[in-house]
């Protein structure tokens, strides 16, 4: 077991459920680092059997995103789609250390598939404008992710739509009245075709999957550099890319190590 001073421990936040915590236990697992609860299944805390020093927590994907802008936690596990929508300034926060390669869902615009001729977003522009002058009231798009949604919309030039915050079952807005058309995240399309919606074509706006991210808000050490060289180093990530990664976080510390 390599150990590193206690006082310094670097604490980690993974998903406390569901396939996104299996497939994060299971990758860890597979490269020399098993992740145990202290106290049984129901025990938030945790730690990496083979690598003292290191504090895990559970929690929720959008809490991890939280905790990671706050600084309460060094490194987090969580979906790359929750770190944009719930991390303002991104950059500028957080830093993308490690692509995971499970959890890959992509964040779509959908319209009813009996609007047959709308198959772009240059054909979505003109049914935009054309459902203005024609109702004279703007396109209702639905979602969970208002703050990605409504920047690709500005990068794209796009106006006179309403963003409506979703709360439920995004998919299903449409079909009782409260969007026109759904911005929403889908992994297969089989739930968006069961609700007679379909894709657009370009109308993908952000391609996520679980990623590790380390925050530039925490009190970062030369220990905890250290602790994070390791478990980049288990998991294959290139000498360059960890050398990278530590000079982002040292050029966000508000005091020297």
């Amino acid at each position: 077991m390599k150990k590193f001073p206690m006082k310094n421990n670097l604490k980690i936040a993974i998903p406390n459920k569901g396939r996104l915590e299996q497939d994060t236990q299971k990758i860890f697992s597979s490269h020399n680092m098993e992740i145990i609860r202290d106290k049984g299944d129901r025990d938030y805390r945790g730690k990496i059997l083979e690598i003292a020093g290191v504090d895990i927590v559970f929690l929720s994907p959008k809490e991890i995103t939280l905790e990671l802008l706050k600084g309460s936690i060094d490194l987090g596990i969580t979906g790359l789609d929750l770190v944009h929508e719930n991390i303002y300034d991104t950059e500028n926060n957080v830093a993308l250390a490690h692509n995971l390669g499970f959890g890959f869902a992509d964040i779509v615009i959908a319209v009813p598939v009996s609007w047959i001729d709308v198959i772009s977003l240059e054909d979505l522009e003109d049914v935009i404008y054309d459902f203005r002058l024609t109702n004279k009231k703007r396109l209702r798009i639905a979602t969970k992710y208002p703050k990605i949604s409504r920047e690709f919309f500005v990068n794209k030039g796009f106006s006179d739509y309403i963003l409506v915050d979703s709360h439920g079952a995004t998919e299903g807005a449409p079909a009782y009245g409260a969007s026109e058309i759904i911005i929403d995240i889908t992994s297969t399309g089989s739930t968006l075709k069961a609700n007679q919606l379909k894709r657009l074509d370009s109308g993908t706006i952000l391609k996520s999957q679980a990623c590790i991210f380390a925050s530039f808000n925490s009190a970062w050490n030369k220990s905890k550099l250290d602790m994070l060289e390791e478990i980049l180093g288990l998991l294959e990530v290139s000498k360059d890319s960890v050398a990278n990664i530590q000079s982002k976080i040292l050029s966000f510390q508000k005091k020297p190590l």
